[in-house]
Formats: structure tokens, sequence, C-alpha cells
């Protein structure tokens, strides 16, 4: 479907519409949801004019159409599926992207990870408050974006991983130089980075380390520092998680006598179903296994 040309008015749905579209042929579910979470930004910021109008009903119309033809598709036509498929495709590109920045393999898919990334937690937002964990992943994602980006783009040497002096700066530790919640929420997209030049491990010309990193002013608050969503999607099968955590021992779980399970503890055990249903789509054993564990306490226990 050919959709009318974003407004300017309505740039900030742009990244969420131009993800969309990535994904149109790769993963419907991912274009369905970016398109509502659009969708539902620009019913908020249209001024109801002409041009903005005709957008947001073909939207709507698009919308329409795919819940009809994927009917049988419980990541489109349930939440807490949809919101499985989401939070599971944002962690896996979250993780390729930490991997391989660590490794110090810098480059444009490392860059197109950690915006994507961070572009997929904003959608999951449509289901509600972000956990913990999300929101860290979402403010490190568009910070090493716009970081790693600004320095390949003048000839840098990023330093890799969390800065040094950020030593609690892990995957579910606290953000790097101290990113603020609305700094990282407000950045907008600026124009595709160039990547005539550059290849995958980009090794700059003139290497110049730097001692300290930029301030995240320096960094975010200029959008010309900060990527356009990926053109191309990365595909990181197989990676390893970079810090898999410990994995208790299931026998522990079984109770001693039976548990009365509450309705909303039911409802939670089902969404770690759901979000080992998903990873299992991926190949993604190890978050599998994880999330029926926590199931599996849950339902054993009483306690998450």
């Amino acid at each position: 479907m050919e959709f009318p040309p974003c407004p300017n008015s309505l740039k900030s749905i742009q990244h969420f519409l131009k993800l969309a579209q990535e994904h149109d042929s790769r993963d419907i579910v991912i274009a369905y949801w970016a398109r509502l979470y659009a969708l539902q930004i620009g019913l908020k910021a249209s001024s109801q004019s002409a041009e903005e109008t005709q957008l947001l009903l073909a939207i709507m119309d698009w919308l329409e159409q795919m819940k009809k033809t994927h009917a049988d598709n419980e990541a489109i036509t349930n939440d807490i599926a949809a919101q499985a498929h989401i939070e599971n495709y944002a962690l896996k590109l979250f993780l390729y992207a930490d991997k391989q920045d660590r490794e110090e393999n810098f480059g444009k898919n490392v860059v197109k990870a950690y915006y994507s990334s961070g572009v997929l937690y904003d959608i999951l937002l449509t289901f509600g408050e972000l956990s913990e964990e999300a929101l860290h992943n979402r403010k490190y994602a568009k910070y090493k974006a716009a970081y790693i980006h600004n320095c390949l783009k003048n000839g840098e040497t990023p330093i890799p991983g969390p800065f040094p002096d950020d030593e609690s700066a892990e995957l579910n530790g606290e953000s790097p130089a101290g990113v603020k919640d609305e700094a990282a929420t407000n950045v907008t997209a600026p124009e595709e980075p160039s990547t005539d030049s550059q290849s995958d491990n980009v090794e700059p010309s003139s290497p110049a380390p730097q001692t300290t990193p930029p301030t995240v002013e320096e960094v975010l608050n200029n959008p010309n520092k900060l990527p356009s969503p990926p053109v191309e999607e990365e595909k990181p099968g197989g990676f390893e998680p970079y810090v898999p955590p410990a994995q208790p021992n299931a026998a522990i779980f079984q109770p001693a006598v039976p548990v009365n399970i509450t309705p909303d503890q039911m409802i939670t055990a089902q969404k770690y179903c759901k979000y080992a249903g998903s990873a299992l789509n991926y190949d993604d054993v190890k978050t599998a296994i994880e999330n029926l564990q926590k199931a599996l306490k849950l339902l054993t226990t009483g306690a998450e």
C-alpha cells in the first residue's frame, strides 16, 4: 500500500513509519505495531490539516486491513503476545549491538541495531509503562547509537561498552554518563548517515581516541548527531547474550503445599509463557528457558 507523504508537522512519527515500512515484508507484527504507535502519536500531534488527515486515515485503513488479513496471528490480535514479540525483538537487537560494541566491532550495523532497539522500546509504550530493564536499555541504546555514529562521522574511535567512569552502567544498571529520561525520549531523527565510504567495521582514517565521552547535551541535543532508523534490518542470529543470568534450579520451585494463584498472577504467568514462545520463534532458547522458569516459579510459589 502506498501511503501519503508524512508532513513536517508530523515529523515526530517519521521514524516509526520508516521502521514499519522496512518490516512490511520481514515482520508484519513489527510493522503493524510501529504504525499503530505512529497513529497514536500522530493523532495527538495533529493540527487536523488536510495532509495530516490524509496520512492518518491511510494508516487507519491499513491497520484495519492487516487485522482482517492476519486474524490468526496472536501477536497482532493479542496484546500480551504482541508485547512479548516486540520486547524479544528489541532485546535481541540490543544484545547484538552491545556484544559488537564491547568487542569493538564498530560500524553502521551496530548503530542501526542500537537505534532500532531504542525505537522498538518506544513502541512498547503502547502496552503501558516500561519495566526498569526496558527503560535502561532504551536510554542506553539511544545514547550509544548517537555516540558511536558521531564518533565514526568525526573519524574518532568510540569507547567500547559502558564508559570507564561508569562501572555500574551494565545491561541492567545505570545508563552511561547520566543519561536523563527526557533527553533520551525527546531525541529526533535527522537525515540518513552517509555510508558510501563506511564499511561494517569502520577504521577511522585518523584515529583519535577520546579520553572522556561527550556530554549527553552535546550528543542528544544536536539532531544532526543521531542517525535515522536502519535501511537494512540486522540479522543477529546465533548471538549469545553478553552477560547471561544464572539459571536457577527448577527443582526448587516444587511447592511443598498447593499454592493459591490469583487471577493477576495467572495472567502474569501466561505472559511469561508467551514471551518464551516468542523467543523460540527466534531460536533464542536461553530467553525461552528464563521466561518458562519465571512462570514455573510464580505458579509453584506464588512469588515472582
